[in-house]
């Protein structure tokens, strides 16, 4: 893989939400999370954990493959 795994997830995290049609602000108060940590899922700087994953792919009714670019 020739991207770094933050990259990629970013990346993935902001088609999504581009797709979904939903502001930051409205992210973060569906999953619990400050607009500021959206913020930095979306440069990288930060990551999500597995369950804030898990509310984001509900959210933006997306899988975990398609933002962790797992699909083969």
């Amino acid at each position: 893989m020739d991207k770094n795994l933050d990259i990629i997830i970013s990346e993935n995290l902001k088609k999504e939400i581009e797709q979904s049609g939903l502001n930051k602000s409205e992210i973060a108060d569906a999953i619990g999370v400050s607009r500021a940590t959206v913020s930095q899922y979306l440069s990288g700087r930060a990551q999500p954990t597995l369950a804030t994953l898990a509310k984001l792919c509900a959210l933006l009714d997306c899988s975990a493959d398609d933002i962790l670019n797992l699909k083969k």
